[in-house]
């Protein structure tokens, strides 16, 4: 077989596959960005936001996150886990009346701690932990961002107005029980969300500390 023959076969061999999968990119291409929406809510269009609006490159960062986290199964709970866990979060919320600043601090330490029970990446790698969280908790992992924002820098305006450092923190640690609450959820064959849930009526009733 001569060489022309030959660059001719590769040649249709080429244009016959590009004819195939073309129609399969093109599909890919207009879900991605309603599919994205959907599966990222808040944190799509946060993702738009830090992009400058930029969707295409917010698209590529989540769909960067859905390739790295997408396959990663969430380990269970054992009853006695889940308890220890919300006993934990009982006390953070008590701690808060008397030490706010630490309590933020043990949540953010919790949550870090939990999130790798459930099996998520170690939470020393914060950054990594928090993506993986956010391709399968997208609607409350910015209540995880904020609280862990809050518990590295201090509230943004603690030093000048006390109340409004306190109600930021407040914020911060209310934001963060949504998703404390998906991850103490067992799942399938466990028992209904919300039952096992820290209870609040003790702070609440002492009026430092409210849910949203």
């Amino acid at each position: 077989m001569s060489t022309g023959m030959i660059v001719l076969i590769v040649i249709v061999a080429v244009v016959v596959v590009g004819a195939a999968v073309a129609p399969v990119l093109r599909g890919r291409t207009r879900r991605g960005g309603p599919g994205l929406r959907r599966r990222f809510g808040p944190e799509y269009e946060r993702a738009v936001a830090l992009h400058d609006g930029d969707t295409k490159a917010a698209e590529r960062e989540l769909t960067e996150r859905v390739q790295r986290h997408g396959d990663l199964r969430e380990r269970p709970l054992d009853p006695a886990g889940r308890e220890q866990y919300a006993a934990r979060w009982t006390a953070v919320q008590e701690h808060f009346v008397d030490a706010p600043r630490q309590a933020v601090a043990e949540a953010d330490r919790l949550l870090a701690e939990l999130a790798v029970a459930r099996g998520y990446p170690d939470g020393g790698h914060y950054e990594e932990q928090l993506a993986a969280l956010s391709v399968h908790h997208a609607d409350h992992v910015d209540g995880y961002r904020q609280v862990h924002r809050v518990a590295r820098t201090g509230a943004s305006d603690a030093m000048t107005e006390a109340g409004s450092g306190t109600e930021e923190m407040r914020s911060a640690l209310v934001g963060a029980r949504a998703l404390f609450d998906d991850l103490t959820r067992t799942g399938a064959g466990g028992s209904s969300p919300g039952r096992h849930r820290a209870p609040t009526s003790r702070v609440l009733n002492r009026g430092h500390l409210k849910e949203s």
